[in-house]
């Protein structure tokens, strides 16, 4: 399938999702919206993707908002957290927004030393609609989200880093081949298993610890079923590197 707002390509079992309206900063539009919601429901379905990555084209901006009131139904942020692969978000430049709503919807977050990060919604009496009163809480903590959002100021990558937003940051040049370098570890690894700890994570969090510790465990049961358990042990007591099948 062609895209017209996004570039996707899969290469050695990653996918990458490049948001593409460069002139507009890579704003969602509902055209955008509608792709990116496609090619998500696309990356379940192929069982050869194990990681995703998702940047900005143009070297400047990652995702500098979003024609909020005209997606309608349509919510990119859902849909990208909804990837039951593991996502990496290469922050190319500003992630503002839905942008930054995207941003929050990956797994891991790698940002350029030039990106900046805010919510401008209050500003013009609004607030975020597509998870960011959730998601950014449970990762900066109460205090900083409620700062940020009401706000509207936007921090720097170093602030980033320093609240636990981003988990590293890289030169603007080197980004997307730090992004690489790690979705090509990850992908080196079970993807069945890569599959289910994120799973256990995600839901995890909205578990007690009892429930959690069970959800772990009968995931953990249920990857011993499955071929690629099997090709662990094989190859460990082989000394060699598994050849995972997602199987």
């Amino acid at each position: 399938m062609t895209y017209s707002t996004i570039i996707y390509t899969i290469k050695d079992h990653i996918a990458s999702i490049t948001l593409n309206r460069p002139e507009a900063g890579n704003s969602l539009n509902l055209e955008m919206a509608q792709e990116l919601a496609e090619v998500c429901r696309r990356i379940n379905r192929d069982k050869a993707v194990y990681v995703v990555i998702l940047t900005g084209a143009g070297g400047k901006a990652f995702c500098e908002g979003g024609e909020v009131e005209k997606l309608g139904k349509f919510y990119s942020a859902a849909d990208v957290a909804g990837i039951e692969k593991p996502v990496i978000a290469a922050i190319n430049g500003d992630a503002l927004g839905p942008g930054l709503e995207l941003a929050l919807s990956c797994d891991i977050r790698l940002a350029s030393d030039k990106a900046k990060f805010g919510f401008p919604e209050v500003a013009r009496g609004l607030i975020p609609a597509e998870g960011g009163t959730q998601r950014l809480p449970r990762i900066v903590g109460r205090g900083k989200a409620l700062e940020m959002i009401l706000t509207a100021g936007t921090i720097t990558a170093k602030e980033a880093l320093e609240i636990g937003l981003v988990g590293r940051i890289v030169p603007r040049k080197e980004l997307l081949a730090e992004a690489e370098a790690l979705a090509k570890t990850v992908a080196a690894k079970g993807p069945i298993a890569l599959k289910f700890i994120k799973e256990a994570v995600n839901k995890g969090l909205d578990l007690t610890l009892e429930q959690g510790l069970r959800l772990e465990a009968d995931l953990y049961f249920l990857l011993h079923t499955t071929e690629d358990r099997t090709e662990g042990i094989t190859s460990f007591l082989g000394k060699r590197k598994p050849k995972f099948k997602g199987k």
